[in-house]
């Protein structure tokens, strides 16, 4: 063959949110720490070519996240990894960990031991500690004590054209979300309602984004309000979620990084204490545990320890690779599947 590039890629989803992961192949990325190794894909043509090679059409899909498996650089980590999608790469997140464990174990890459095995992984956010559930050679089930969450600001008012004023929270757990209670914009987490979500998502993201600046106080790469997270409660109790992200999608999972966020909205309003545990339910009906393990402080502000729990199913292996006469190697985006923001990218 005379391929220029191949990545080996794992295929693997979690509780219905595809997670790919590069287990073969996957160039040096420079940095000293993750955190540097991401500013680098964000920033240096090359890894924005990386990135464009996995994520956009022809090679990638409008749907799903690839995670890059890098060595790690904390002593105590198991395998580091960057999560990149169609926008940007992206610092954490609790469904892609969830998929990074089950491919690490299922692959052989860290031995499985039954019938638990602890994995360390380590994210430009820090470190998330895994523990997963190990029967007859799988992992039935990964539970997440996820990176310290923190609240920026709670009832944010925020001027729209299209539903007047609105209130939010903007909170943190591993990236910033907007997290907008869903009946606001008159609507439901529905999968019918899918393309509305993302719709309003979308206006919402560029809304806050261009009012209030957000930066992590010890981690200066991560920056801005990634996703917006519409939320509600059910008669059960269990939170509904729906995060939308860019150009033009729903996460099909409930959101690991966005019900941390949540968590610590719910911690400063005093509704959840440490050892609470309940569901959150995603917009196709899937579920993570969602869990409080203790209360800490991020650069003197209050913040909580949330656990993340759900399920990862490996369902395919291929190659992706890249022919160096493809007048397409720089990918490209259709606003016909991928949303009108797709323009940007294309």
């Amino acid at each position: 063959m005379r391929w220029k590039r191949t990545i080996q890629l794992l295929d693997v989803h979690a509780e219905g949110e595809i997670g790919r992961v590069a287990i073969g192949g996957v160039p040096k990325i420079p940095g000293n720490t993750v955190a540097e190794q991401l500013a680098w894909m964000n920033s240096d043509p090359k890894g924005q070519e990386l990135r464009r090679f996995l994520c956009l059409e022809p090679r990638g899909t409008p749907i799903g996240s690839v995670n890059l498996l890098l060595p790690p650089k904390h002593p105590d980590a198991d395998a580091a990894f960057i999560i990149l999608q169609p926008d940007q790469a992206h610092a954490s997140s609790g469904s892609n960990s969830i998929c990074a464990t089950t491919a690490l174990l299922e692959a052989g890459i860290v031995e499985m031991k039954e019938p638990e095995t602890v994995v360390t992984l380590e994210t430009a956010a820090g470190l998330v500690r895994a523990v997963a559930t190990c029967r007859d050679g799988r992992c039935e089930k990964v539970k997440l004590t996820m990176v310290p969450s923190f609240v920026h600001e709670l009832d944010v008012k925020l001027h729209t054209p299209e539903w007047g004023e609105i209130t939010l929270d903007i909170s943190y757990g591993g990236i910033f979300y907007g997290l907008v209670d869903v009946s606001q914009i008159g609507l439901t987490i529905e999968k019918k309602n899918a393309a509305a979500l993302v719709q309003a998502g979308m206006i919402l993201k560029d809304l806050i984004n261009r009012q209030i600046p957000v930066v992590h106080p010890e981690i200066p790469a991560i920056s801005g309000v990634a996703y917006v997270m519409f939320r509600d409660t059910e008669a059960d109790g269990t939170v509904r979620t729906c995060t939308t992200m860019w150009p033009g999608r729903a996460d099909r999972s409930p959101c690991g990084t966005g019900n941390s966020a949540n968590l610590a909205t719910l911690h400063a309003r005093r509704k959840v204490k440490v050892g609470d545990v309940f569901l959150s339910r995603s917009i196709i009906g899937t579920q993570f545990e969602v869990g409080l393990a203790a209360e800490t402080h991020v650069a003197g502000k209050p913040a909580i320890i949330p656990t993340i729990a759900g399920r990862g199913f490996t369902f395919g292996l291929h190659q992706v690779a890249l022919d160096p006469f493809d007048p397409l190697a720089d990918g490209f985006a259709m606003t016909d599947v991928w949303g009108p923001s797709a323009g940007d990218i294309v």
